[in-house]
C-alpha cells in the first residue's frame, strides 16, 4: 500500500526523469494571470483550443522579462514540466517567455509608450522651449563614444562661447538608465546649464534599450532644464525621444539644434547694422525736412507775423482789464462813502455832540434808568469833548431844562 506523498513523488520522478520534459518550448494563450507583487512570482495558465496547462514563473526569471504579460496574450514559454507534490498537480515551471509573433522588446516598448502617453508625458503643451543662445550646455553620454566628440567639435565650430558641462555615464547595460537618471537630477539640482543633451551613437534595439527605461523617461519629463534627446538612430524612436522637449536624430544634429551658427549670427548682425544705419539716415532726413517745413510755415519762419496779432490782442485785454478795475474801484468808493455816512449818523459821538451825555458808575456800567443812580455815589459823565466826575445828589422828576422856583 502506497501513501499519497509516495505516489506524487513517484509521478514527479517519472516526469523529471524524462529528458524531453526538462527543457521544452510551449506556445499558448495566457489566462488566469496573477502577479504576486510582494514575492515577484507570476502564476498563469497556458491554453489552446483543447487543453490547459498550469504554469509558474519565479521572481528570479520574471525580473528578466522585457514586457508585461497579460491575459489573452499569445506567448512562447521555455521551461520544464514537473509535479508540485503538495497538490499532486503537474505544471510548467517557466524560465523564459516571449510574445508569439512580436518581439518582447517591441512589445515592452509599445506597452510603456501607451502607458506614458495616456498619462500625458508626451503632450506638446509640456514641451519647454530650447534657448536660442545657450551659455552652458549639459551633455550626458558615454565618455568613450563618438557622440561626445561630435558634440564638442560642432559646438566649438558653431558657438564656441558656450561652456560644455559633461556628465560621463554608461549608455548601455543594466546600470545605464540609473546613471543617466542620476546625471539628470544632478544637473537640475545644481541648475548649472541652459539645455541638456542626452544620448549616444547608433546601435541595435538592445543597445539602445536603456533609453526606453520608464524611470529615465519620467526624469526627462520632470527636468526643469530643457532636454534634447540625441540617440543616434534616424528612423526608430526611443521612449526618451517622446518625453524630451526636442528630439534630434543624432548627437551631431542635437548639437546643431541647440547652438546658433556664429557665422550666420555675424551676418545677421551686419545686416541689422546696415538696416538700422539706413533707417537712421532716412529718419534724420525725414526729421530735417519736417523741421524745414515747420520753419517755413510756422512762427519760426516769420515770428513778427505770428506775434503781432497776439500783441494787439494782449494790449486790448490789458486796456479792458484796466477799465474794468477803474470802474470797479469807483463803484466801491461810492459804496464806501455811503456806508461811512450811515455809520457816522449812527455814531454815539455824533449824538453826544448835540448836547447829550452818557453816565457811568464806578465799574464802568452805563446808567440806563434813573433808579440806577444811588445818591452819594460817584459817577462819570461822558460828553462829546471829554469826561468829568460828579456825585449823585438825589433823584428828581423835574423835566429837563425846567428851573424850579
Amino acid at each position: 500500500m502506497l501513501t499519497v506523498s509516495q505516489v506524487n513523488r513517484f509521478l514527479k520522478s517519472l516526469i523529471e526523469g524524462d529528458g524531453r520534459l526538462n527543457d521544452v518550448l510551449i506556445t499558448g494563450e495566457i489566462s488566469n494571470y496573477t502577479d504576486h507583487y510582494r514575492s515577484g512570482h507570476l502564476y498563469f495558465s497556458l491554453k489552446d483550443e483543447a487543453a490547459v496547462l498550469k504554469a509558474v514563473m519565479f521572481a528570479s526569471s520574471a525580473k528578466r522579462l522585457k514586457f508585461a504579460p497579460r491575459n489573452g496574450m499569445k506567448v512562447i514559454v521555455r521551461g520544464r514540466v514537473s509535479v508540485y507534490e503538495p497538490s499532486g498537480q503537474y505544471q510548467l515551471y517557466a524560465e523564459e517567455m516571449q510574445p508569439d509573433g512580436i518581439g518582447a522588446l517591441s512589445l515592452a516598448f509599445e506597452q510603456l509608450k501607451q502607458k506614458l502617453e495616456t498619462e500625458g508625458l508626451f503632450d506638446r503643451e509640456y514641451k519647454k522651449p530650447i534657448p536660442r543662445y545657450p551659455r552652458r550646455i549639459g551633455v550626458i553620454t558615454s565618455p568613450t563614444g563618438a557622440a561626445v566628440r561630435d558634440i564638442l567639435q560642432i559646438t566649438a565650430r558653431r558657438w564656441p562661447v558656450a561652456e560644455i558641462i559633461f556628465c560621463p555615464v554608461l549608455v548601455q547595460g543594466e546600470t545605464a538608465a540609473a546613471q543617466m537618471v542620476a546625471a539628470l537630477r544632478g544637473l537640475n539640482r545644481e541648475g548649472c546649464c541652459d539645455v541638456i543633451l542626452l544620448g549616444r551613437g547608433g546601435g541595435s534595439i538592445e543597445d539602445l534599450w536603456a533609453f526606453n527605461d520608464e524611470e529615465l523617461a519620467r526624469e526627462v519629463f520632470a527636468s526643469e532644464i530643457p532636454v534634447i534627446s540625441a540617440v543616434g538612430h534616424e528612423t526608430d524612436f526611443t521612449i526618451c525621444d517622446f518625453a524630451a522637449d526636442l528630439r534630434a536624430p543624432t548627437p551631431s544634429a542635437a548639437a546643431e539644434l541647440c547652438t546658433p551658427d556664429r557665422r550666420e549670427e555675424a551676418e545677421r548682425l551686419v545686416s541689422y547694422h546696415a538696416y538700422f544705419l539706413q533707417s537712421s539716415r532716412e529718419l534724420i532726413e525725414y526729421l530735417r525736412q519736417s523741421v524745414d517745413i515747420l520753419v517755413e510755415d510756422s512762427p519760426l519762419g516769420n515770428p513778427e507775423r505770428y506775434l503781432s496779432p497776439l500783441k494787439e490782442k494782449l494790449e486790448k485785454l490789458q486796456q479792458a482789464l484796466a477799465d474794468s478795475l477803474r470802474l470797479r474801484a469807483e463803484s466801491e468808493k461810492s459804496r464806501l462813502s455811503l456806508l461811512t455816512g450811515a455809520l457816522d449818523a449812527l455814531s454815539p459821538l455824533k449824538v453826544l455832540s448835540r448836547g447829550y451825555a452818557v453816565l457811568f458808575d464806578e465799574r464802568g456800567t452805563v446808567f440806563r434808568r434813573a433808579a440806577d443812580a444811588v445818591p452819594g455815589k460817584e459817577i462819570v459823565v461822558r460828553l462829546s469833548d471829554g469826561s468829568f466826575c460828579a456825585q449823585v445828589q438825589g433823584r428828581t422828576n423835574t423835566p429837563l431844562g425846567y428851573k424850579e422856583k
